[in-house]
């Protein structure tokens, strides 16, 4: 039976021994942080407990157990869970930005990303519904992970379109993560703790899938169960910065009480990813290093950084990162940061080397998770005879690779921590 692979065009790409150890490596990451796995890992009935990593919650039939998941990890993590534990779900939301399966007593909604909709708007109110009238007696299990703050979409005013302006701005604008998920928490009353403050005073597991280099839960989906530590004269400072109009902002709780009985779990994150690709390299005789696991910059400018260090790292040598670059929004392209940084690189690249960067999600803001640089690819663009440059310029790297090719196709990973960069020198 032939072993079904997250990388769906793993044998047309795997053209020399060195593309097959670089898509085997990356092959290993995204297995690796496979959300069902994880969630089963994690999650399992004991008696008259749900445990939850090193977390025991008693299912009193007395109480409630309420399921809520939200990201683009949420339909898989709910899948899972429901049936590890469905049975014994009162009620609860599962929000994704694809379909997800009818599941008993959960109850489902497909959202969209990067901007909010009247879809987000409908779901958030569906979880702040599920999350009314709880006691003491009575546990949430939260399931949160990347993208989820666009999902978690309530301002009090219920405009979906200035809040779609503003992340247009700050986005053209450069923006980091960090500085957006600061905003976004002032711009919901499903973030930055809300969503903890809705569920108290019942007891509250939250598994997070980071997607935030460095791992900072606060910033995970804007913290939705999380003490925000930053105001709203913080999320005023950022717009004034990047020239953004000035809107109402919403502070986030400050009170502690709720959240004294919120454990917050960090199931999954590009560091697991990470460690599964070194061991992969190690087993094809590379000597492999993690570089950085929270990786920043400007997408161009870090392509050539990584372009210069395998240059200068040794024979079967494999170098790693994890994080998100920046791109600074030029022209009216379509395209991520994982397609800029191998296009970017193309220009430094020597015979032997190799870069692949990808997005764990499986989507660069396109239908490819990423593309492979090296001289196959190079050959590609010369016969083409096309201008990388003029590409690059105008943010169009996703109709680049389409027209040469060696794109990096995986449909929906199931998972989503963050962006990884694979290195390799035979």
């Amino acid at each position: 039976m032939k072993l079904i692979m997250k990388i769906e065009n793993f044998d047309q790409l795997a053209v020399t021994d060195e593309r097959k150890a670089l898509l085997a490596i990356a092959e290993a990451g995204l297995e690796a942080i496979d959300t069902k796995a994880v969630v089963r890992k994690l999650v399992a009935i004991d008696g008259n407990f749900l445990k939850i990593g090193n977390e025991r919650i008693d299912l009193d039939p007395a109480s409630k157990l309420v399921f809520i998941a939200v990201g683009k990890c949420a339909a898989d993590a709910a899948e899972a869970f429901s049936a590890i534990a469905g049975d014994q779900v009162a009620r609860g939301v599962a929000v994704d930005v694809k379909d997800c399966l009818p599941l008993k007593n959960i109850r489902t909604f497909k959202g969209t990303h990067p901007l909010p909709s009247d879809d987000n708007l409908k779901a958030a109110e569906a979880i702040m519904e599920s999350l009314q009238g709880l006691t003491d007696r009575d546990a949430v299990v939260f399931v949160i992970s990347g993208g989820g703050s666009t999902l978690l979409f309530l301002p009090q005013d219920r405009n979906d379109r200035r809040e779609a302006g503003i992340f247009n701005e700050l986005t053209r604008g450069g923006a980091t993560i960090q500085e957006m998920n600061i905003v976004r928490k002032h711009l919901s009353l499903a973030r930055g703790g809300h969503l903890a403050e809705a569920a108290y005073p019942a007891r509250v597991v939250s598994l997070i899938f980071s997607d935030v280099p460095g791992d900072d839960i606060a910033s995970i989906s804007s913290g939705p169960t999380v003490k925000d530590d930053t105001t709203v004269e913080d999320a005023g400072k950022i717009l004034k910065k990047y020239g953004a109009p000035d809107l109402p902002l919403i502070e986030t709780p400050k009170d502690s009480q709720y959240f004294e009985r919120v454990t917050n779990v960090l199931a999954v994150s590009n560091g697991v990813a990470l460690a599964a690709m070194k061991k992969a390299a190690e087993e094809r005789g590379f000597n492999a290093a993690i570089r950085d696991m929270k990786l920043a910059g400007e997408a161009a400018a870090v392509a050539r950084k990584i372009a210069d260090e395998i240059r200068a790292a040794p024979e079967k040598s494999a170098l790693l990162w994890g994080g998100e670059t920046t791109v600074t929004i030029r022209g009216n392209g379509e395209g991520g940061r994982n397609m800029t940084v191998s296009a970017a690189a193309l220009e430094f690249i020597k015979e032997g080397e190799a870069i692949l960067s990808f997005a764990s999600d499986g989507r660069d803001h396109s239908p490819y998770a990423g593309a492979i640089c090296d001289t196959i690819t190079k050959v590609a663009i010369e016969k083409a005879g096309v201008d990388v440059k003029k590409f690059l310029a105008e943010n169009n790297t996703y109709p680049l690779f389409e027209k040469i090719g060696n794109y990096l196709l995986t449909g929906d990973t199931g998972s989503n921590v963050s962006d990884l960069i694979i290195a390799l020198k035979q």
